[in-house]
């Protein structure tokens, strides 16, 4: 663990460090609060070994500047006035532990095992919940062959950094495989950033993308990093990319040949590593022929080419789909499980869904709240198409 060490005396920073490097720790000291802070802010530590009284910012003061600066380390105060008072006044502002001078040795390895304990507890936690994530909540329902082909193609796929463009109409779950791609990769741990390029307004693109230097125009009042600046080391998702301006293409089809960008206002080659992943309801060799999309954008976007069905092709899935909608409705509305008969079942499997898995979610939700415990095909028939 890396541990830092702030009190005035030296001699008990240097008894407390030479035992915790016995432990194996990677240890640091600092003189005052002041100090700590200053390498608090700029470097990252486990532990913070913190005495009250300090000069300069005394272990309160420290305190308060760690929660108001969001500095994520666990605080082990040490007191030679210790106080009831004060022990609680440490533990409000988030100190782990509160221990008194003069210092038990066991006592602080003992407490610092329990933070290493609580970390490695904390981490196996967010493993699990990513996990769960990964293989159910971004999961994709279905067992219809033309679902499995998709769900193959993403397990080839998403270990590559190959660009993928996906297609399919609107509502059929195109960023769901996008995320799935992100998830299976080998930069999952890194962000995946999503823009939907036909919510921005076209004067905005390039800002968005790329960024901006303070100054460029006149809202920029400081610098700010754009989505691919962002995604770097992860994952960028261009969702509605044939809603994209052509001057925007040009820009992005530079950064993907190049691997830079510069920011608007600004004269800076900036260094990217971010796969693209890019999604359209649209035909991009119709947009191509009629002039509104680049035919050289297309091919560096199009290395794997990924079609996500409509519902209306894949309605063995419906069953399951409904299901598991279902659940997940009744999970959120906090409503015991309500079920489908079987008749409701093939009513929706006879439905046009022209809004596909999304239309499908909103029609299970308002059956769920709209329905008794067992919903019938009477039901569907009354409330599936209200308008």
């Amino acid at each position: 663990m890396r541990i830092l060490i702030t009190d005035d005396d030296r001699s008990i920073r240097r008894v407390i460090r030479e035992i915790l490097e016995m432990e194996g720790h990677n240890v640091e000291e600092a003189e005052d609060g002041q100090e700590a802070l200053d390498r608090l802010m700029k470097s990252t530590y486990d532990v913070l070994l913190c005495d009250i009284k300090m000069p300069k910012k005394d272990g309160i003061a420290l305190l308060e500047a760690i929660q108001e600066e969001g500095i994520s380390v666990e605080t082990i105060v040490m007191s030679g006035h210790g106080s009831i008072e004060m022990a609680v006044k440490a533990l409000r502002l988030g100190a782990y532990d509160f221990i008194e001078k003069p210092l038990n040795l066991n006592r602080i390895l003992v407490s610092i095992q329990h933070v290493n304990e609580k970390g490695l507890l904390l981490r196996s936690n967010a493993a699990l919940k990513s996990s769960i994530k990964k293989y159910i909540g971004n999961s994709m329902v279905g067992s219809s062959p033309a679902i499995l082909e998709v769900q193959e193609m993403i397990r080839k796929v998403a270990p590559s950094d190959a660009r993928v463009l996906i297609t399919g109409p609107n509502g059929s779950g195109k960023e769901l495989v996008a995320r799935s791609l992100h998830e299976q990769s080998l930069r999952h741990k890194a962000p995946f950033v999503e823009v939907n390029c036909a919510a921005i307004p076209s004067e905005l693109v390039e800002s968005e993308l790329f960024g901006h230097e303070k100054g460029a125009f006149t809202s920029a009042v400081k610098d700010k990093k754009g989505k691919f600046e962002l995604a770097s080391g992860g994952t960028l998702f261009l969702d509605e990319i044939g809603d994209m301006p052509l001057n925007a293409q040009s820009k992005v089809l530079r950064a993907l040949q190049e691997k830079m960008i510069q920011r608007v206002g600004g004269e800076k080659d900036i260094k990217v590593d971010c796969r693209i992943i890019a999604a359209t309801n649209k035909n991009l060799r119709e947009a191509i022929n009629n002039g509104q999309f680049r035919e050289d954008l297309f091919h560096r976007l199009a290395v794997i080419p990924i079609a996500v069905p409509a519902l209306n092709d894949r309605r063995d899935d419906i069953p399951e789909l409904s299901n598991h909608f279902l659940k997940q409705v009744c999970e959120e509305q906090g409503l015991p499980l309500k079920k489908l008969n079987p008749a409701a079942i093939k009513a929706l499997q006879t439905i046009n869904w022209t809004g596909n898995i999304r239309e499908l979610r909103n029609v299970l939700e308002r059956l769920v709240i709209l329905c008794g415990g067992e919903i019938s095909a009477s039901d569907v028939q009354r409330f599936a198409n209200p308008l």
